[in-house]
């Protein structure tokens, strides 16, 4: 696995439209890989993630299992002169986890639930949360399951809830409304198996449009 870091010029258009257009975003990411296995195999697929600090510093985060060539992404919404973008093999921080272990993570995640529009409909539908409660209760649900816990503090889930908004953009005829959440915090791994799929799988739906990346740095 390798976790490269990319630095969005936001300035530029081709930026704008990606910023503005997951569905976008995914079609850029996509064409970093050359060979299919490169960007899915049966135990990991590619995940990616924008963070920002303030309006013009922006970074493309990308999980992969093969390593990416991000040429075209600089060309169209990169630094050419100054930036490129930083790649660095994943597998000597999965292989280090432990349970028992306490990470400060980020995770951009699409917290849904299942229901019908009304009383007379005979499909269900996910519905995002949008409550901050709601969200946080989505996510210590997905936590059990995937190997960790989010660690408590003074009785409450140690957690910043940031970037709390809902996205539409178009998707071939149709658009798509997303309701999306990262969360900052603290976490113990309960299960390093399930944790590690968890990591290289991503958490939660709409993992093509930026969501699901769990990512990881030491506490303090």
């Amino acid at each position: 696995m390798f976790l490269t870091k990319f630095q969005v010029n936001p300035a530029r258009r081709g930026a704008r439209k990606l910023l503005s257009s997951p569905h976008a975003m995914h079609a850029a990411v996509r064409a970093a890989f050359a060979a299919a296995e490169d960007y899915e195999r049966e135990d990991a697929r590619t995940l990616w993630r924008l963070d920002t600090s303030g309006p013009a510093t922006v970074h493309l985060y990308i999980l992969s299992p093969g390593n990416p060539d991000l040429t075209h992404l600089v060309e169209q919404a990169g630094w050419p002169t100054t930036e490129t973008w930083v790649t660095r093999a994943y597998d000597g921080l999965l292989g280090s986890l432990a349970t028992g272990q306490q990470w400060a993570f980020r995770l951009t995640a699409n917290p849904v639930h299942n229901g019908r529009k009304n009383a007379d409909a005979k499909e269900t539908q996910r519905f995002g949360y949008l409550r901050e409660p709601e969200q946080i209760e989505w996510l210590e649900r997905r936590a059990a399951r995937n190997g960790f816990a989010v660690t408590a503090q003074h009785g409450l889930p140690n957690l910043r809830l940031h970037r709390r908004q809902t996205q539409s953009f178009k998707r071939g005829m149709g658009t798509v409304t997303l309701a999306t959440v990262t969360y900052d915090g603290i976490l113990d791994i309960t299960d390093v198996d399930a944790f590690r799929q968890a990591m290289t799988r991503g958490i939660g739906h709409a993992k093509a449009y930026g969501c699901g990346l769990l990512t990881l740095a030491h506490v303090g």
